[in-house]
């Protein structure tokens, strides 16, 4: 695979890593409740499940997937249970439980946001869509790989990048002294979200 279309393939993942999405939320959030710590592994988890539908991707198997409409409803409604449970657990978030609640804040990030990434089949639609661009019928095992694996490195290193920089700005103090209200309003929009994906899988 030539430098060309790794540069392309790049900046067309990273394009779709910073779009604003519940993602992007849950990874705030957990910057804001958790600390840096969950917010790094809430990134790293996202970016493993990106991985993963990465080389689904880029293996072909993808077809196997989309063409099964039972396998596609059941990771969409997963999903969207997902986003509901996240959704009640901000809103019925206490502040006096902070510390207690977030003890092992790297094990819940990572499993939150592997969850949030794999649980979205539309992440395999764009994958397969982004990858059909740069893949050609002749190319090597060994680059599909390095595809997949770019991919997966660049979702994971915007968002751990996020929370980095959330977490390294006097804000963040702010921002944690508000948590109640701040999980109470990104619940509310999370489980908005959930109900658009249960009314589109429906219809």
């Amino acid at each position: 695979m030539d430098i060309k279309s790794l540069i392309g393939l790049s900046f067309v993942c990273a394009m779709g890593a910073i779009s604003p999405g519940p993602s992007l939320v849950v990874v705030l959030r957990n910057t804001i409740a958790g600390g840096r710590r969950q917010g790094v592994m809430t990134g790293v988890g996202h970016g493993l499940g990106i991985t993963v539908y990465s080389f689904i991707a880029v293996m072909g198997l993808s077809s196997l997937l989309l063409a099964n409409k039972q396998i596609f409803n059941l990771l969409q409604w997963s999903g969207a249970l997902v986003l509901i449970w996240l959704a009640f657990d901000m809103i019925s978030f206490n502040t006096s439980d902070l510390s207690e609640k977030y003890e092992d804040s790297g094990r819940r990030g990572f499993i939150e946001g592997f969850m949030i990434s794999f649980l979205n089949p539309k992440i395999l639609v764009f994958m397969v869509a982004v990858f059909s661009q740069f893949i050609s019928p002749d190319i090597d095992n060994p680059s599909r790989f390095i595809m997949a694996i770019m991919a997966g490195i660049i979702d994971a290193a915007w968002y751990v990048l996020v929370a980095i920089a959330l977490a390294g700005t006097p804000i963040i103090n702010t921002l944690r002294a508000n948590a109640g209200t701040i999980d109470r309003s990104i619940g509310v929009v999370l489980l908005f979200i959930a109900i658009l994906l249960i009314i589109k899988t429906l219809g």
